[in-house]
């Protein structure tokens, strides 16, 4: 099934990786019997809503770049990411424990690199993560102009922010421009994905220079 929703956006997949997203998909509905990890279990809506839509953007990510993923919540986009492009370098953060654990069992369960952390972005900014990463991104997270304060402060120059979006984010991206300018960024790239008879859209958001010092505020309005 995987396989098939992946090839309507020309992305092509091999049995080790059909695998590991069955795999995945398991243990996440075993672990939401105990935690409200997410409200949509169904398996075919698992594949598209979650882990497809997670896939979408992989060719916006740099070969071998390193990667933070706030507010990953049950690993979307970076889990699914990881699959197709173990070229990956993944970090993802998260506010909440048991969500962390969740992350953590499903990387050993997966036999694959990466690191889930329980930490807000707002603290790894001011701490040596802070413009590390070549790209930053988010899924489901809140609105652009809040979204950047917590991503751009994470990447270095010459690095970039990838945004998972709706259909329509005009008046988000309208609403952003000068926090998106404040903290070093321009945004480069606006592109619509349409797969499912879903439209998304995927935001890139270069970084041109250093977040200044005082972003992101301690508390982000």
């Amino acid at each position: 099934m995987i396989r098939e929703i992946l090839a309507e956006m020309n992305i092509e997949i091999g049995e080790r990786e059909v695998s590991l997203f069955e795999t995945y998909y398991h243990n996440l509905i075993v672990w939401n019997e105990r935690f409200n990890l997410t409200a949509i279990t169904d398996r075919k809506e698992v594949m598209i809503k979650h882990f497809a839509d997670s896939v979408r953007g992989e060719r916006y990510f740099p070969q071998g770049a390193s990667i933070v993923d706030v507010g990953s919540g049950a690993g979307f986009p970076a889990i699914p990411l990881k699959i197709v492009r173990p070229d990956l370098e993944i970090t993802m953060l998260e506010a909440l424990n048991k969500r962390v654990n969740f992350l953590s069992d499903t990387l050993a369960v997966l036999d694959i690199k990466g690191r889930a952390l329980h930490l807000r972005a707002e603290e790894a900014a001011y701490g040596p993560m802070r413009e590390s990463f070549d790209v930053a991104t988010a899924r489901a997270v809140t609105n652009t102009k809040q979204l950047v304060q917590y991503l751009l402060p994470l990447v270095k120059v010459g690095g970039c922010a990838v945004l998972y979006k709706g259909a329509d984010v005009a008046d988000e991206l309208k609403e952003a421009e000068i926090a998106v300018k404040t903290l070093g960024g321009m945004i480069s790239r606006v592109d619509r994905v349409d797969f499912c008879s879903l439209g998304r859209s995927i935001v890139v958001i270069d970084k041109i220079f250093s977040t200044p010092s005082a972003y992101p505020r301690k508390k982000i309005k």
